[in-house]
């Protein structure tokens, strides 16, 4: 059985989960590690036993040509880069959402994988759990006849990440490019992949990062890394969106990392002729 080469791109706290999934399958060999962060790049090399360790992912396909894939967990606005890098040096690529930071920078990466061959996979995980794979093969069997609105939350009450997520040049943006893109890809994995042909939004900065506040929350995955450490704040602590889609549908989107709500709340609801889902 052949082995799949695996390099992680940033190596922070999201890689934790593609790292364990990589060692969790007999088909794939962890190779290679690359992080800006040297602090962070030595401790995760030596937490996994890897070696060949790279600052420059360019360097890293330069010195590693038999790599075969690899996962991009980076900042947002390095997922393009370093998956056009990956695609250009033949290896598949599987990025962590948000795809990119613009459209068009997204349909870039989309054609350069096309145009190479190779699979560009994107961590939209919500919807692989078993509760996203019965309404689908619900709404597959007819069993929710048309499905004409939805609504979706995503809402926390005071939980700004901090640290990168709260810095627009190198998030993109807050709640919305963070947790809503989640329930918006949930939704319309539901309802059949249906194409956006309008959207209205509305973003709010109203109540930062409470950083005053005694029980601030943290929402950081795995480790902590260094490069998380930033006094910046200047995305979105609300987002709102209404999206009509090309088979009638119409999504109502709510998300925030600050809220003057009492408790977090998520839920996704779909309406239709037969059902509530």
């Amino acid at each position: 059985m052949k082995k799949y080469k695996i390099a992680v791109i940033g190596v922070g706290g999201i890689s934790s989960c593609h790292i364990d999934g990589y060692l969790s399958d007999p088909r794939c060999e962890l190779y290679a590690f690359c992080d800006i962060n040297e602090h962070t790049l030595k401790e995760k090399g030596e937490k996994y036993s890897i070696t060949r360790l790279f600052t420059d992912y360019n360097e890293m396909f330069k010195e590693l040509p038999e790599l075969d894939a690899v996962s991009v967990c980076t900042w947002n606005n390095a997922h393009v880069p370093a998956g056009l890098a990956a695609i250009e040096n033949d290896c598949h690529v599987f990025c962590e959402k948000p795809m990119a930071m613009c459209a068009q920078d997204a349909e870039k990466l989309k054609a350069a994988a096309e145009r190479r061959g190779k699979v560009l996979g994107l961590g939209f995980v919500r919807r692989f759990g078993d509760d996203a794979s019965l309404a689908r093969e619900m709404a597959e069997n007819g069993m929710l006849g048309n499905i004409y609105y939805a609504k979706a939350l995503y809402l926390r009450r005071n939980g700004n990440p901090g640290g990168w997520f709260a810095d627009s040049k190198r998030s993109g943006g807050g709640p919305m490019i963070d947790l809503g893109v989640h329930v918006i890809d949930l939704v319309r994995y539901i309802a059949g992949n249906p194409k956006p042909v309008s959207v209205y939004g509305a973003t709010f900065r109203k109540l930062g990062d409470r950083s005053n506040l005694k029980d601030k929350k943290q929402f950081f995955l795995g480790d902590n890394a260094d490069e998380r450490e930033s006094n910046i704040c200047d995305v979105e602590d609300l987002a709102t969106a209404m999206i009509r889609f090309d088979n009638g549908m119409v999504l109502s989107v709510e998300t925030s990392y600050s809220l003057n709500i009492e408790n977090d709340s998520g839920r996704v609801e779909i309406l239709d002729r037969k059902s509530v889902v």
